[in-house]
């Protein structure tokens, strides 16, 4: 089975699970770190899970006693590794009045959660989606490239692309897929290295959901090569950093991770400063909870920004859907019955069904001064 969603995938999935019709019985959700190092760590995961499922059966109705024996099948599956065995994490939705039976194999680690629910409960899963976007190291100079792929905790695979490359029979999966390409390439276009690369390029980012690269190498190969990109590839280049060939790939991905969380940290502040000035102005953007609650329940949140701290009682209406700030009481828009919730959960829900995105953050000034919250919007208010 495959070790991980594709970044593509689990944006679809997390979309789906966002428009999920209300319920008529609880949705299980869970989380597991499936990175075991030894016997100890994979039993710390088997008696959580127990644990929470022995708590959450107490006094539980028929529906939820079958989620219940799901996810506990499921989970002692995936903690033998009879399933996603090179899974770093798992999530999964359980919702037998729905049809939900999700089993998610992510490819970043998380904590260990489990919660029973009206909703899925997607705000963690919303964060693994925006904290990993598929990234690319390419290292070229004038008669070699290698490829890297970088994941949020780890190197993943590293392709060696030459107009020999010995050994590479021996190989599978994404290696020989960027091995071949490039051969083909090489023979198509008679031996020009860099539009072998950057054809071979183009092809990965199609079919693996590539989302930014960096570039590596001496100046003079990096901008030349730059030259040979397509102007949409060359879009997601997010910087360049120095590299030679006989440096180690550790050495590499150190500069580009360096650069990444420079850059990341950058656009991030210019975002959120520019959500909060236009809110002042009137504009397309809220800062505060109140007014970013009726946006988000409007439909009309294109980003969200979001504390990662941020928790907050409140109360969705079962009638209207409007999410509101404080406990109990009516809705405030049209009367009906409201049930409690937490507004960043439920934030992040409504926005990602209404198609908007969510940037989560550790910290951030201006988001600390307007209550942890604010929103680009599609429209103003």
């Amino acid at each position: 089975m495959t070790a991980s969603l594709s970044h593509a995938d689990l944006a679809a999935r997390l979309s789906v699970l966002a428009r999920l019709a209300p319920t008529e019985s609880p949705v299980v959700s869970v989380y597991l770190d499936t990175r075991w190092a030894d016997e100890q760590q994979r039993e710390r995961s088997r008696v959580f899970l127990r644990n929470e499922i022995r708590k959450a059966r107490a006094g539980a109705p028929t529906e939820l006693q079958a989620d219940l024996a799901w996810v506990e099948k499921q989970g002692e599956s995936l903690i033998e590794q009879m399933q996603f065995a090179d899974a770093r994490a798992v999530a999964l939705f359980a919702c037998r009045s729905a049809g939900l039976r999700e089993v998610l194999p992510l490819r970043v680690p998380v904590d260990d959660f489990f919660v029973v629910g009206d909703t899925p409960h997607l705000r963690r899963l919303a964060a693994l989606l925006e904290a990993t976007p598929a990234t690319l190291i390419v290292f070229v100079d004038e008669e070699s490239a290698r490829l890297v792929r970088l994941l949020s905790d780890a190197v993943g695979e590293v392709v060696a692309l030459e107009h020999e490359v010995q050994g590479h029979h021996r190989q599978g999966g994404w290696q020989l897929l960027a091995q071949s390409r490039y051969q083909r390439h090489i023979q198509a276009q008679r031996g020009r290295h860099f539009d072998a690369v950057a054809a071979a390029l183009t092809e990965l980012v199609d079919e693996h959901g590539v989302e930014r690269i960096v570039l590596a190498g001496t100046a003079r190969a990096v901008a030349v090569f730059r030259g040979h990109l397509e102007r949409r590839v060359g879009a997601m280049v997010a910087g360049t950093v120095v590299g030679a060939r006989h440096e180690p790939v550790s050495v590499l991905v150190e500069r580009a991770v360096e650069l990444l969380g420079r850059r990341e940290g950058e656009v991030e502040a210019a975002e959120v400063e520019a959500a909060v000035t236009e809110a002042a102005k009137g504009g397309r953007a809220t800062a505060g909870l109140e007014a970013t609650l009726e946006a988000a329940t409007r439909g009309a949140v294109h980003r969200l920004y979001l504390l990662r701290a941020f928790h907050e009682s409140g109360r969705r209406c079962e009638a209207c859907g409007a999410i509101q700030p404080g406990a109990g009481g009516g809705c405030r828009v049209c009367g009906g019955a409201t049930q409690p919730t937490e507004l960043g959960e439920a934030l992040v829900e409504r926005v990602v069904a209404t198609g908007g995105s969510v940037e989560m953050m550790e910290t951030q000034p201006w988001l600390e001064r307007v209550e942890g919250v604010a929103a680009l919007l599609r429209y103003p208010l």
